[in-house]
């Protein structure tokens, strides 16, 4: 069992199943030493959770509930992306968070948070990265949240 193996276990977190991709995309390209994975919604095992607006229909609280789902499911696409091998993991480099929000809301760092604490809980030092916590007007499927991320990956050969 690999290091971060042996850290989702210690933390009970147990990866939900990744969905084929909805429409005309991927769900990660590796370009060199970079993996890409596309938006993840508050989304287990095919079900959606967590719909409509952070601060008018569900709870900032809530909000960041969402992002941590959003974030088990960019790791569950790193986990597929590298064949199961999380350790090959050199670093989360940038994530960015989509909040559905009213125009008047401004707690989008606190709700994203919730991705960005998960992924450095899972992978220490290495889920430290940039970001970005943007507000929208809307989201696919009625997110409340939805997150992207660049991760750095030691290559296989």
């Amino acid at each position: 069992m690999g290091v971060v193996s042996a850290r989702l276990a210690e933390l009970g977190v147990v990866l939900p199943s990744v969905a084929v991709p909805s429409g005309n995309y991927v769900p990660f390209r590796l370009v060199g030493n970079l993996l890409y994975v596309s938006g993840q919604i508050p989304r287990v095992d095919g079900v959606d959770h967590f719909f409509g607006v952070v601060g008018a229909d569900i709870s900032p609280e809530d909000g960041y509930r969402a992002a941590r789902l959003c974030a088990l499911n960019l790791v569950a696409r790193v986990h597929a992306a590298l064949e199961g091998d999380l350790d090959r993991v050199v670093a989360c480099v940038q994530l960015r968070g989509f909040v559905n929000a009213p125009p008047d809301f401004q707690r989008h760092p606190a709700v994203i948070d919730g991705a960005s604490d998960l992924l450095v809980e899972i992978f220490g030092e290495k889920g430290r990265h940039v970001r970005t916590a943007l507000g929208v007007g809307s989201l696919p499927r009625g997110a409340s949240v939805e997150v992207d991320a660049i991760f750095e990956v030691e290559r296989q050969f």
